[in-house]
């Protein structure tokens, strides 16, 4: 087999590898097993291939990866999941909440609640803002306005 295409087969695997890690390391890698493999085409000996896939590794991972990471972290929104969405949202109490039972509702969703303090309550059509998730149940507070 050619030293070429023992590049180009090595890029395919790190293009692969990249695909399922995500991590941006390996497409580095692939980019400098291509340069490895421009240096077989251009007749170079093994040595030479060898020191071009790790100079271009280490120039991509050193200037283009910290560029590339920064783009699409800073395009892409941190989005919260799950209960993690609901804190800081208001709520209507349906059923009077305090120390260790009620119920609300957020937005078409119905949760079991609790008071944060054990003195306070809710009446049923209070406006409450949801200060964490405990299991099941929503901690709910005051809801200020600001």
């Amino acid at each position: 087999m050619a030293a070429w295409v023992f590049w180009l087969v090595a890029s395919g695997l790190f293009v692969a590898g990249e695909i399922a890690s995500l991590d941006l390391v390996l497409l580095m890698f692939a980019g400098g097993a291509l340069g490895g493999a421009v240096v077989a085409l251009a007749g170079g000996s093994f040595a030479f291939q060898i020191v071009a896939f790790i100079a271009v590794s280490v120039f991509l991972v050193a200037s283009v990866r910290p560029a590339a990471k920064a783009h699409l972290e800073n395009r892409t929104p941190r989005h919260l999941d799950g209960v993690q969405a609901l804190i800081g949202r208001t709520a209507t109490v349906t059923r009077e909440v305090g120390r260790s039972n009620g119920r609300i509702r957020v937005g078409a969703d119905e949760w079991s609640a609790r008071t944060e303090y054990g003195d306070d309550s809710f009446a049923v059509g209070s406006t409450v803002r949801i200060l964490q998730v405990d299991g099941a149940t929503a901690v709910v507070g005051e809801a200020l306005e600001l």
